[in-house]
């Protein structure tokens, strides 16, 4: 069974191994609003039918995710209000894919960029094939990377190469992300590869692989510090973010020094 979600811009095909699917080929699968509010029901429709375990993967072999959509950030984060809302629903959805009670493969092909990334950390297998590329570039757009993705990143590859990828922006190739431990495969067909793994959970115990998930995903948990989430969200009010965002969907470099 094939399930629509978020104006088709979500695909969910129901099983003992799951899809969802990012379907917005066009725009490089970037995640619109609608679509990161959807992924909690998702998870939700997926711990009652029956799913051993889940692949998150996107549609074509040019983006897994090129993050979030900028052209909704005039909208999304155009009051102080609206920021916090499409905040908590980028956080809700994150969070959601990352406690389902069940494994999860994040099968990446092409850039996976921003909340993109964020989202495939969110899972708890990353495999990529030779043509994936990293990044995460909310310091070009004058913004902070928010506290549990920041902590996500840093489970993976430490605090100095976290340091490194968040403050230049940079951009790493599928080779570098399997050195530095932000991917954990690196195969010539991911979804060859993905489907496998995916097959072999779906054989093991559920009780077991949802106990082992909830232990160790409990033991690495960074406790939620106000101060914290305070630093990340007042990047969102500065004039630098709306510098950043502007500058990308102009197509010029920031100017992050003069007045605005």
């Amino acid at each position: 069974m094939t399930i629509e979600f978020a104006e088709s811009g979500l695909r969910l095909e129901c099983g003992s191994v799951a899809q969802l699917t990012l379907n917005r080929p066009a725009r490089r699968n970037a995640m619109t609003a609608a679509m990161w509010a959807a992924v909690p029901e998702i998870c939700d429709i997926l711990t009652s039918d029956g799913t051993k375990a889940l692949i998150v993967n996107g549609t074509g072999d040019e983006a897994f995710s090129a993050g979030a959509d900028i052209s909704e950030f005039e909208a999304v984060y155009g009051t102080p209000e609206a920021t916090a809302a499409y905040n908590r629903n980028v956080r809700a959805a994150q969070a959601r894919l990352r406690d389902i009670p069940l494994p999860t493969i994040a099968e990446i092909s092409g850039v996976c960029y921003g909340g993109g990334c964020g989202l495939a950390l969110a899972c708890d297998f990353r495999i990529a094939d030779l043509g994936a590329s990293f990044a995460i570039t909310p310091a070009r757009l004058g913004l902070a990377y928010s506290p549990a993705d920041t902590w996500q990143l840093i489970e993976k590859v430490g605090i100095s190469r976290a340091k490194d990828l968040l403050m230049t922006g940079r951009s790493v190739n599928a080779e570098e992300a399997l050195a530095i431990g932000l991917i954990d495969r690196l195969e010539e067909d991911v979804a060859v590869a993905s489907t496998a793994l995916g097959d072999h959970f779906a054989g093991l115990a559920p009780a077991a692989l949802k106990a082992i998930k909830a232990i160790t995903n409990g033991l690495s948990e960074l406790s939620n510090r106000p101060d914290l989430q305070a630093a990340f969200e007042g990047t969102f009010s500065g004039a630098e973010f709306r510098e950043g965002f502007r500058a990308f969907l102009e197509k010029r470099a920031p100017d992050f020094g003069g007045e605005r």
